[in-house]
């Protein structure tokens, strides 16, 4: 995995399109070794089919996940995210697995796959242990208590639904910035659309515009600090939706991890 790190004021100035230099590869501490327990967990048996193209112990060395820290999954989908997760920050950590309630109003499966994902860790009696759901809106999932890191898997796109208000992006930006403690960080992993595709392209293809994406989480504050080429596929073109046969699972992304400034 090459890492390149970056300002966010140099990747905006560039428009998103300059090349930037490479760094040394991550160090030895968040090597994807260092996760290899947490992608091996027997509550992960259904997610190994999916693990060729999602590179689950890549992703955790991206994000930096540390035990004990305290993680939000935000939109949670069918659960890959927060089920690599819980094992990863350690009987000290706590995952908190965010379904918005109107995804759940669209697809009554979104809550059961939330049900069925914490009850994998939960206590004899019910009692979650570790990963605890949150329902609520979109815009206010209502963390109860701030967090350290907060990974967003191929949602971010989601904010420009037509279906949602015209300021859910920037509420939600802002909502993810103040649920961070100070040098807290933002994973966000998503489809990329083609250059300019802007708010279509998310509701048309499931992509999200490069620029737009940055220029959204820098004006609510946060830093770009790494960006990585771990799910790059320069075949692709960006200009199919991410469902269609002949590119699901085979698009180009990008991964991001901005910080809340201290």
């Amino acid at each position: 995995m090459r890492l390149i790190t970056l300002t966010a004021a140099a990747l905006v100035l560039a428009g998103c399109a300059q090349d930037a230099p490479e760094q040394p590869e991550a160090s030895a501490e968040y090597s994807p070794d260092r996760y290899r327990q947490a992608v091996s967990d027997i509550a992960r048996t259904d997610d190994v089919a999916q693990d060729d193209a999602r590179k689950p112990a890549e992703l955790l060395a991206f994000a930096q996940i540390d035990s004990g820290d305290v993680v939000g999954d935000f939109i949670m989908g069918g659960g890959y995210v927060t089920r690599l997760l819980a094992t990863a920050v350690g009987g000290d950590g706590r995952v908190y697995a965010f379904q918005p309630e109107e995804f759940i109003a669209f697809n009554a499966d979104y809550a059961a796959d939330q049900d069925q994902t914490v009850r994998r860790y939960s206590d004899n009696d019910g009692n979650p242990i570790r990963v605890f759901a949150l329902r609520a809106p979109l815009t206010a999932p209502g963390w109860p208590e701030p967090l350290d890191t907060i990974v967003t898997v191929m949602n971010l796109h989601d904010l420009w639904l037509e279906q949602f208000p015209e300021d859910t992006p920037e509420r939600t930006a802002r909502m993810l910035f103040d649920a961070l403690k100070p040098g807290g960080t933002l994973v966000v992993v998503d489809h990329l659309a083609a250059e300019g595709g802007g708010a279509e392209a998310a509701n048309t293809l499931h992509r999200m515009d490069r620029e737009m994406a940055m220029r959204l989480l820098t004006d609510a504050g946060f830093e770009l600090e790494a960006e990585s080429d771990l799910y790059a596929r320069p075949g692709d073109p960006r200009t199919a939706n991410v469902f269609d046969d002949e590119i699901r699972g085979r698009t180009d992304q990008f991964a991001w991890r901005l910080r809340k400034p201290e």
